[in-house]
């Protein structure tokens, strides 16, 4: 099942916000119904449906058998227990047999689970369809189904593994053109809410780089040669076999303990302050190029020889360069801000919209219990 994740996933901003935004709950909820989002009911058939298709993209994406894959027989579970005792495996020597409370405990979890996905995914998909009807988006069914050709297409080359998808999957041809145009919808009100909201001034540009001249800068840089010794004395015999006129290649492989460095000539390039310890980056930053230069003792204990052979002095991009980064950026901040704002008020405005029926509460309805934070030696409830 994993390889139609990408084909399943409705991938809109709007779904993803609402499971983590939103609220549901309240009164007048038809008897058939699990949940109600303003005038529109989700009911127990529909409910049941995708429960269904959920459990068989469970046991697909956790490698169990799909075909067989059934929804958990709450409140009992009765069916779901027997499963589990005979499937399960044999304990280990010496440990207890699981009891039938902890089969139904894990059943109650699967359940959930499902339930829990389920009813985000159907109320949530509701919130997209009334907001795009209250902004006047409208997405056509030629549009539906172009993306969904498109979609099709890109995941399932072969038209039979499509044909064996449906067979297996759960789903409906309707069920999946459905996700589809819920994507599409979302598509389209991200569109209209960010409209015109990538637009940058040149001010804009200007404040911009002033406040962070630092990140269009490239400090300077050394390049260096070294040898890495564990005591002075032998720092001391390869600061002198240098001198003697021995290669730094021939030196640092004898003498270096410094293993990224002692086969490559001790060659240590682009060093900018920050990058060394602190001993040795303030002796080779006080260096000029050439000369062999200490021993340096580290905090960590090691003793440094090392010449600068190369200095590449500090460079600030100028405003002209800088721009071509900074307009994107900022951009897409403006996208952004203009979404965060959007969101609050979706959040508000369809919180207060949408009732769940008892048992059929979860994280996304106005009625289930409000989150509670844990402060040091007590728990309290937010809200």
């Amino acid at each position: 099942m994993h390889k139609f994740s990408r084909f399943l996933a409705l991938g809109a901003f709007f779904v993803v916000l609402a499971v983590a935004l939103a609220a549901c709950g309240g009164n007048s909820i038809p008897g058939n119904a699990v949940a109600k989002v303003g005038d529109t009911a989700i009911t127990k058939d529909t409910f049941n449906h995708w429960m269904k298709v959920a459990a068989i993209s469970s046991a697909g994406s956790t490698g169990g058998n799909a075909a067989t894959a059934t929804v958990p027989d709450a409140p009992a579970f009765t069916k779901c227990i027997a499963e589990k005792k005979k499937s399960a495996p044999a304990p280990a020597k010496g440990q207890p047999k699981p009891t039938d409370a902890t089969f139904k405990s894990q059943c109650q979890q699967e359940y959930d689970g499902l339930k829990d996905q389920v009813l985000q995914f159907l109320i949530n998909s509701k919130w997209i369809e009334g907001e795009a009807a209250d902004q006047g988006v409208k997405v056509s069914d030629a549009e539906v189904n172009k993306q969904f050709e498109s979609t099709k297409k890109q995941s399932f080359p072969k038209p039979a593994d499509f044909t064996k998808f449906l067979k297996t999957s759960g789903m409906t041809l309707d069920d999946i053109k459905y996700r589809v145009r819920i994507d599409a919808i979302s598509t389209a009100l991200r569109k209209k809410i960010t409209a015109g909201k990538d637009k940058v001034t040149d001010q804009q540009i200007s404040d911009y780089y002033n406040k962070n001249k630092a990140r269009f800068a490239q400090p300077e840089r050394r390049d260096l040669k070294i040898v890495l010794t564990k005591t002075p004395a032998k720092a001391n015999q390869a600061k002198a076999a240098l001198r003697s006129g021995q290669s730094w290649k021939a030196v640092a492989k004898k003498f270096s303990t410094d293993q990224a460095t002692k086969n490559q000539g001790g060659v240590l390039l682009a060093q900018a302050k920050g990058t060394l310890e602190k001993p040795l980056e303030n002796a080779v930053f006080a260096a000029k190029v050439g000369g062999i230069h200490g021993p340096v003792k580290t905090k960590l204990g090691g003793y440094y020889i090392f010449t600068v052979t190369k200095i590449t002095p500090f460079k600030q991009q100028p405003l002209a360069q800088a721009k071509g980064t900074i307009k994107p950026l900022l951009a897409t901040q403006g996208q952004q801000k203009a979404l965060e704002s959007f969101v609050k008020d979706f959040q508000k405005k369809w919180k207060d919209k949408t009732n769940c029926r008892a048992g059929f509460v979860t994280s996304v309805c106005k009625n289930a219990p409000k989150p509670k934070t844990t402060t040091a030696g007590a728990t309290t409830t937010t809200g």
